[in-house]
């Protein structure tokens, strides 16, 4: 039950960096300016990379024969596990920054945590990982606040960005059996315990954004269940689009 637990938790986390890394692939070609479209990418493939390492541990503790590639592009849109806010559409610059944003102060706090699992793997993965979410928050804080601050136009649309995502914030610090087992284990962090820091932290932010963080105690929730939003099917349509028409192609 216990290892059943871990995987679990490991895939669920591996689904949050594979589906927003995704997205954020999206923007090249796309992005607003040179500078960002080298940044936005190279954001992606940190959380690629994050995603890598925890589908690979979840399928070595699982011992079933799955790899990465299995775990990550054969399986249906309901056995994905991963948080309703990084399968949101990518929106215009400033819904993409805020949503990079929250996730990205989330996770910095959750691998800080991890640093001390007792399972080496997973605090190994760990002290990779925060290094590349601190750059993550630097970057998408810097333009958070050059946005909200920023002209008429540019406010309007974070604020409108920080209304369209405040139902997806709850979904962040949701601790179910699972994730409390694993923390009784002490391999993974509670995702309860972490929200204090994080409003802490989106506040102080905000503040220098002239934006104020509402109260997000109602919304949306089902993602750790495999309850997806409409573009989470498109998402895997072009995410799996390979592997589909090339079942177990070897390159």
């Amino acid at each position: 039950m216990a290892n059943e637990a871990l995987v679990t938790q490991l895939i669920r986390l591996a689904d949050d960096h594979l589906i927003l890394g995704h997205r954020l692939s999206e923007w090249c070609g796309h992005a607003p300016m040179l500078e960002e479209d080298l940044a936005m990418p190279n954001i992606a493939l940190d959380l690629l990379g994050q995603a890598r390492a925890l589908y690979t541990y979840a399928g070595a503790v699982e011992n079933k024969g799955r790899d990465e590639d299995a775990i990550a592009y054969n399986r249906i849109e309901r056995e994905y596990t991963n948080l309703l806010l990084c399968e949101r559409a990518n929106g215009d610059f400033a819904h993409t920054m805020l949503r990079q944003l929250f996730f990205s102060l989330f996770m910095h706090n959750f691998w800080q945590a991890a640093l001390s699992s007792s399972d080496e793997t997973v605090a190994a993965i760990a002290g990779k990982a925060v290094k590349e979410s601190d750059y993550h928050v630097r970057h998408t804080a810097q333009w958070v606040i050059r946005l909200g601050d920023g002209t008429e136009e540019s406010a309007e649309r974070t604020a409108q960005a920080l209304r369209q995502l405040t139902p997806y914030l709850k979904e962040l610090f949701e601790a179910d059996d699972i994730a409390l087992l694993c923390t009784d284990e002490k391999w993974l962090p509670n995702p309860a315990v972490l929200e204090a820091a994080w409003k802490d932290e989106v506040t102080q932010i905000f503040n220098q954004a002239k934006l104020l963080l509402p109260d997000y105690e109602l919304g949306q929730s089902g993602g750790r269940q495999g309850r997806h939003t409409e573009s989470m099917g498109y998402l895997l349509t072009e995410l799996q689009f390979m592997q589909r028409s090339y079942p177990n192609m070897q390159w």
